[in-house]
């Protein structure tokens, strides 16, 4: 089948000299970006990338990121993508659970990353090496081509493993519903190691874009990110959290820092109090585009274009991209009635080969298709929903994992995290939500921790945990409150939210 990275190299061959990066190191033509690639694909089919091989991508945010990505596809090999920036801890934790068998990265990180539990040596895009000769044979639309990770309950992230019918048609989906092409120039926001990134990156060069690139800092500082899109005529933003938008809305000049946006797609956790707050406003001379689906359906399943005037009382998702099913079941897999609230079960070309080494996970949560052809699954996302006018209306998660700034998180994971220091005797993660509408997470801890403030608590979970599994308050208990059964009553420690 025909690649994303197909399209990169087409676009080289019709239109060599137009801009494909913009980067704060100089501009990168699209045939300058292709030959790269060409070059690194290679490198790695040298040091035995294959399909089915998982490569391991730990390089600095830049134009290189982006080569090394698409190189990692072009060699026929499925990708991994590390943040480089998080603990080594969890670097580690994503490179076993994924499966890497190789790693990609340059010369000056090598060193730091060389616990890493990958086999052989890393493949340096920095250090030319000998190149395979030979034409690469076009992937199978079942051949894996990323792998991405969702937080896991059993103290590690649990890989999910995507193939390229989803991501390839997912990617010319987000191109043509959203009118890409030649001129649209967009700014990467996603970081990476995040499923979003892909988007972000690769749906504007598949139509033959721009995509600007800037540290990650300046995306943190209202001021930089205004001049970005500025200086670089940004008009499109795929990747946007509500968070993200709520924090330019929350600008003195929020209506300047969103002038000259045409296109701004958000995902990742509800809409609604952005739009509560009136933010829609903001961006009148701009599509706004909701969009819903987990990691486990090749990032987005719905979409819903947000109107001038929104609906505020209902967090709509719309309507299913091209080669989506989405099905309202009960209990008993049964349709609900229109109208009613079921659980989102969603099927098509996005749905994931499952979870990396979790057999039992992956035949709980991806199921037979009940009222599809033969051989039809259906991934089961534990969220609630309704249909209504405007498409589905999706209504909260129906198990306990939440989403924070964007990222789904299971509680679970922060809980072991907690456990492991030596003077946390229990511990119960809930999430609770500010009075902007945002939701973070509150740990009840147990133990002999007199001695232990909480930044102590927080530099022990840092050795492990991303930031967006960070509790914002650490609640100390005599003791955890527990049901009959004598589990941990997380309602109770919800409802009460700590209070004792």
């Amino acid at each position: 089948m025909r690649t994303f990275v197909d399209e990169i190299a087409a676009h080289a061959a019709l239109a060599p000299d137009r801009v494909a990066l913009t980067t704060p190191d100089g501009e990168l033509t699209y045939e300058e970006l292709a030959a790269r690639i060409e070059a690194l694909a290679g490198m790695l089919r040298a040091r035995g990338a294959r399909p089915e091989t998982v490569c391991a991508v730990a390089v600095g945010r830049g134009a290189d990121a982006v080569v090394a990505t698409a190189a990692v596809v072009r060699s026929g090999a499925a990708f991994l993508v590390l943040d480089v920036e998080q603990p080594p801890a969890r670097l580690a934790a994503l490179v076993r659970s994924g499966g890497a068998d190789l790693l990609l990265t340059t010369s000056a990180l090598a060193g730091p990353l060389e616990e890493l539990p990958v086999p052989g040596r890393p493949v340096l895009l920095d250090r030319p090496a000998p190149v395979a000769p030979g034409a690469v044979e076009p992937p199978d639309g079942r051949s894996l081509a990323y792998v991405s990770h969702t937080s896991g309950s059993t103290g590690e992230p649990s890989a999910v493993l995507v193939e390229h019918r989803g991501v390839d048609n997912y990617l010319r989906c987000v191109a043509r519903d959203y009118g890409l092409g030649p001129d649209t120039v967009a700014l990467q926001i996603a970081p990476p190691g995040y499923d979003a990134s892909v988007r972000d990156t690769f749906a504007p060069l598949l139509a033959g874009g721009r995509l600007v690139l800037v540290p990650r800092s300046a995306l943190l500082r209202p001021a930089e990110f205004g001049a970005a899109v500025r200086d670089h005529g940004v008009n499109t933003l795929l990747s946007v959290t509500p968070s993200y938008l709520s924090f330019l809305a929350g600008q003195p000049d929020a209506a300047g820092l969103l002038s000259g946006l045409r296109l701004v797609v958000s995902s990742g956790e509800s809409l609604r109090p952005f739009l509560a707050a009136g933010g829609r406003a903001l961006l009148s001379g701009a599509a706004l585009v909701n969009q819903y689906g987990p990691t486990e359906c090749t990032m987005t399943s719905t979409r819903y274009a947000v109107p001038a005037d929104p609906d505020t009382t209902a967090d709509l998702v719309g309507t299913p991209i091209d080669g989506v099913v989405v099905r309202l079941l009960d209990a008993a897999l049964a349709p609900v009635p229109h109208g009613e609230t079921g659980e989102v079960y969603l099927g098509g070309a996005g749905v994931a080969r499952g979870y990396r080494g979790l057999a039992a996970r992956t035949a709980e949560r991806f199921v037979p298709d009940p009222l599809g052809p033969p051989g039809a699954r259906l991934y089961r996302t534990g969220d609630l929903a309704r249909t209504g006018p405007g498409g589905l209306e999706y209504l909260g998660r129906g198990d306990r994992q939440v989403k924070i700034r964007g990222y789904r998180v299971d509680p679970a994971e922060v809980e072991g995290a907690l456990l492991a220091h030596p003077g946390v005797t229990g511990a119960v993660v809930t999430a609770d939500t500010d009075d902007q509408g945002r939701v973070f997470l509150l740990a009840h801890v147990t133990g002999d921790l007199a001695d232990t403030p909480d930044p102590a608590l927080r530099a022990h979970l840092a050795t492990t945990l991303p930031p967006h599994l960070m509790p914002r308050r650490f609640l100390r208990l005599d003791r955890l409150p527990t049901t009959r059964s004598g589990k941990a009553d997380r309602r109770a420690l919800a409802e009460t939210g700590g209070r004792s």
